[in-house]
């Protein structure tokens, strides 16, 4: 399927939802260079990383032009969250700071990456997992790359809300939803449930082999 084709399927609002997944994740690579004292190269070096990271390895799979090597905008969104987080005040990302935007970024990314799965021809289930790997691959070259514990390996939900952004994306679209509608949905459904595992702690249930059960 050619660009030009891309619209039909993507529009507008799914786009959007692509530059927000992009800016929110750039923010976040940007944070953690700040966490670490890092020179405004290294700012810039995170935030581009994390926020074309998962998108680059989706359209490497689905044999579409890699989004950003054909225009200034993507870069141009990632080198000024780099500078917004080096140039306004520390306070502002305190907290939980990170962890809201990257359930922000995740959702709205993992959103976009299914439908363009889908609109590349891919069929629905490998467009699903296009999605949750564009909401969660970023996350987790930002975090490699700064020798943090991946965001995979904290015990609230975050795949599974990735999942639900994909599923509901590709699930809507198939049923004739129109992108405008099925893209902010899905992502305000992802990102709902890795909010409400953030304020609660909630997470799926861990892994114990037969000798945990009897205590051996």
């Amino acid at each position: 399927m050619a660009d030009a084709q891309l619209p039909a399927l993507v529009g507008p609002v799914l786009h959007l939802l692509d530059l927000a997944g992009i800016a929110v994740f750039a923010l976040t690579g940007a944070l953690v260079a700040a966490s670490k004292r890092q020179t405004l190269v290294t700012f810039a070096f995170f935030a581009v990383v994390t926020g074309v990271g998962g998108g680059t390895v989706r359209d490497l799979l689905i044999g579409a032009p890699v989004f950003w090597v054909h225009e200034n905008a993507t870069l141009l969104i990632c080198l000024g969250a780099a500078l917004a987080v080096w140039l306004l005040p520390s306070g502002l990302w305190q907290g939980k700071a990170l962890l809201w935007l990257d359930a922000i970024g995740m959702a709205a990314y993992a959103s976009y990456g299914a439908a363009k799965g889908l609109a590349w021809g891919i069929a629905p289930l490998p467009a699903f997992a296009m999605g949750v790997l564009t909401g969660c691959l970023g996350g987790i070259i930002r975090d490699v790359l700064a020798g943090e514990p991946s965001i995979l390996m904290r015990p609230e939900l975050y795949v599974t809300a990735a999942a639900l952004a994909a599923g509901l994306v590709v699930g809507l679209l198939f049923a004739g939803v129109p992108g405008a509608i099925a893209g902010p949905v899905a992502g305000l459904a992802g990102f709902a449930l890795r909010a409400f595992a953030i304020e609660r702690g909630i997470g799926l249930p861990g892994y114990r082999n037969r000798s945990d059960q009897k205590g051996g």
